[in-house]
């Protein structure tokens, strides 16, 4: 195994992207669901944490992730387990159960039938 690589094969344990593209033609869109907000706190809950960092979680800025609907929306990887949230108690609960334990908050869990 490369030093680049933790035991499950990737360079970071979960990752998770938070949409926060927003139209100019004044279409829906998560940036005017206070999206950059949530990532601007899971942020700050992750490093609180001491989850942040090689081997542990990432969060990160995405442009449009095509389930406006949804929105705002952030999506974990590797499990690949779409979120959409509402206030920081929404975040505070990913970052505990799913990016710290690892157990999917289902409440939070956008429907697939949730698309653009």
């Amino acid at each position: 195994m490369s030093e680049n690589q933790d035991t499950a094969g990737g360079y970071y344990q979960r990752h998770i992207f938070f949409c926060l593209n927003e139209r100019a033609n004044g279409e829906d869109c998560c940036a005017l669901h206070g999206a950059k907000a949530g990532f601007d706190h899971c942020k700050q809950r992750v490093k609180q944490e001491g989850l942040a960092g090689k081997g542990r979680v990432r969060v990160n800025k995405a442009g449009c992730l095509d389930r406006c609907a949804g929105g705002p929306v952030a999506v974990v990887y590797p499990e690949g387990v779409w979120y959409t949230f509402v206030d920081d108690s929404d975040i505070d609960e990913i970052v505990e159960s799913h990016l710290k334990n690892g157990k999917v908050v289902e409440r939070l869990v956008l429907p697939d039938s949730v698309g653009r």
